[in-house]
C-alpha cells in the first residue's frame, strides 16, 4: 500500500458526527478519537496560543467564537452572522484534518495547571470542608449532564452560602443557563449541602 493510500485510510477511519445543544450558537463536534483525557475551555486566541495548537488554528476560521475540548468532542461557538448550514461541513473538514495529522490538541501541563487552580480554590477561606463536598457532587453528580449538553461547570468560589460557578462550553451563554443554574445545580447542591444558599455564574 502507497503512502497516499495509507493516509486517505486514516482520514476515512475518521468519524464526526454533530450534536445539537441547549444554545443554537454552540454545536458539539463528536468524533470516534479520543482527543484530550479531560476538559479544556478557550474562549480567546491568547489562551489557545498558550495551551491548545488545535484551538488556536480553529480560532483562525473566521466564523469560529469559542472551543471547548472534552474527551471525543469539541464544542465550537460560532459568530451570530454565519449559519451552522455554511461552515458545519468545513469545520468537519478541519477536525478531521488536524486529527489525521496527528498533532497536538492539548499541550501536556494544561491538566497539571487547572488541578492546581481547583485545588487553590479548594483550600481558600475557612469553610475547606464544605467546599471539598461542594466540588465532589459538581464532579459526581452535576457536571455528567452538562457535559452531555457539549459543556462543562467549574467550581469558582464559594462564600457564606453562595456558590460562584463557571459555565463552559454550549452551557457559557445558553439561554437556559439561568434555569440550569437554579433549577439544576441549585437544587442538587442545597439538598445535599444545606448550607449552600445560592448559585450563581462567573463570566470572568
Amino acid at each position: 500500500m502507497s503512502e497516499i493510500q495509507e493516509t486517505q485510510q486514516v482520514k476515512s477511519s475518521i468519524l464526526i458526527y454533530t450534536e445539537q445543544t441547549p444554545n443554537q450558537e454552540v454545536l458539539k463536534f463528536v468524533t470516534n478519537r479520543k482527543l484530550y483525557n479531560g476538559s479544556a475551555d478557550f474562549l480567546e486566541l491568547e489562551k489557545a496560543l498558550e495551551w491548545s495548537p488545535f484551538a488556536a488554528d480553529l480560532f483562525q476560521l473566521p466564523y469560529v467564537k469559542s472551543v471547548h475540548i472534552n474527551n471525543n468532542y469539541i464544542s465550537i461557538g460560532k459568530e451570530f452572522s454565519y449559519s451552522w448550514r455554511d461552515i458545519m461541513l468545513p469545520i468537519k473538514e478541519f477536525i478531521k484534518g488536524y486529527i489525521s495529522s496527528g498533532a497536538e490538541v492539548v499541550r501536556d501541563g494544561y491538566a497539571e495547571m487547572i488541578e492546581k487552580e481547583r485545588a487553590e480554590r479548594r483550600a481558600s477561606g475557612d469553610e475547606t470542608e464544605i467546599i471539598s463536598r461542594i466540588i465532589q457532587i459538581i464532579d459526581e453528580y452535576i457536571k455528567p449532564g452538562i457535559e452531555m449538553d457539549g459543556g462543562n461547570i467549574e467550581f469558582i468560589s464559594y462564600d457564606e452560602g453562595i456558590v460562584t460557578v463557571s459555565l463552559q462550553g454550549a452551557c457559557r451563554t445558553c439561554s437556559s443557563a439561568t434555569y440550569t443554574l437554579q433549577a439544576g445545580v441549585q437544587r442538587i447542591l442545597s439538598s445535599m449541602v444545606p448550607e449552600v444558599k445560592e448559585v450563581i455564574q462567573d463570566f470572568g
